[in-house]
């Protein structure tokens, strides 16, 4: 890894070498949802509660303060009211990015999906552009596609996870598979970090801490989730308790009580 990569990198990530980053490129998927209607109060209330960086596209950066968090700016996109939703196409240059003041920039994969050829080609030259300047690259890296029956099933997990890191990321992001044991396979068979993606909403608190908890133990780097942190009634303890977890260590019941829930 390159020096620039090295000292970007140590904006991501604190020195345990774990990360929570928090994305809020929903917007453009499926639009202002809750939690993300005013970016700044968001972000603010996230720094507050210690995140290690936040992911928005580029017009946001223009209208938001970020200087005290981590910032990685997206290069993907495509809304749901397109029918080919599954086709991420590239929306912001590495450049781009890097005159804005980018730590870090991500691209979506969807691995198994008709359009994995373009996104696979894309994904390798922007990881070249990435080398040109120094910025690291996180590759969101889904299984998705007709031939795929289960999204969190550990083999296609640890393939679709393997891919981006052959291809250039330095981060990877993909799906949970449920278990530590499982999971494991993911890690271990992926030479760079890899994050958990929190995907849809969890049902309560407690499901959000005890699998990052469980992932940790698995190996993962952190986390890396949007509506199970921004569309909490506090995102500041939200973001408190999970980077205790991810940083000191301390238990789930611990955790509860940061959030002042009942154990």
């Amino acid at each position: 890894m390159n020096q620039g990569k090295i000292k970007r990198m140590k904006r991501i990530f604190q020195r345990d070498n774990r990360t929570i980053i928090v994305p809020m490129d929903h917007g453009v998927t499926i639009g202002p949802i809750r939690g993300i209607t005013n970016m700044q109060q968001t972000i603010d209330q996230l720094v507050e509660g210690g995140v290690d960086a936040v992911l928005v596209h580029k017009g946001i950066v223009n209208t938001v303060n970020t200087i005290d968090t981590g910032l990685i700016v997206m290069l993907s996109g495509m809304s749901n009211l397109n029918p080919n939703i599954n086709n991420k196409v590239q929306v912001c240059s590495v450049k781009e990015a890097s005159r804005i003041g980018a730590d870090a920039v991500a691209v979506h994969v969807n691995i198994g999906t008709q359009e994995e050829d373009k996104m696979l080609t894309n994904l390798g030259k922007v990881a070249e552009e990435c080398e040109n300047f120094g910025l690291p690259l996180l590759a969101m890296m889904y299984p998705r596609g007709p031939k795929i029956t289960n999204e969190h099933s550990p083999e296609v997990v640890a393939h679709a996870a393997r891919i981006g890191a052959e291809l250039g990321a330095d981060i990877i992001k993909t799906n949970y598979t449920g278990t530590i044991e499982t999971f494991k396979q993911v890690t271990e068979s992926c030479p760079v970090p890899v994050l958990i993606a929190g995907g849809q909403k969890c049902e309560a608190t407690e499901d959000l801490l005890r699998i990052t908890n469980d992932a940790l133990k698995a190996g993962a780097a952190g986390l890396s989730m949007g509506r199970n942190v921004f569309q909490c009634d506090n995102q500041t303890l939200i973001v408190k308790a999970l980077s205790a977890i991810v940083h000191k260590g301390i238990s789930i019941e611990q955790a509860q009580k940061i959030l002042g829930e009942k154990i």
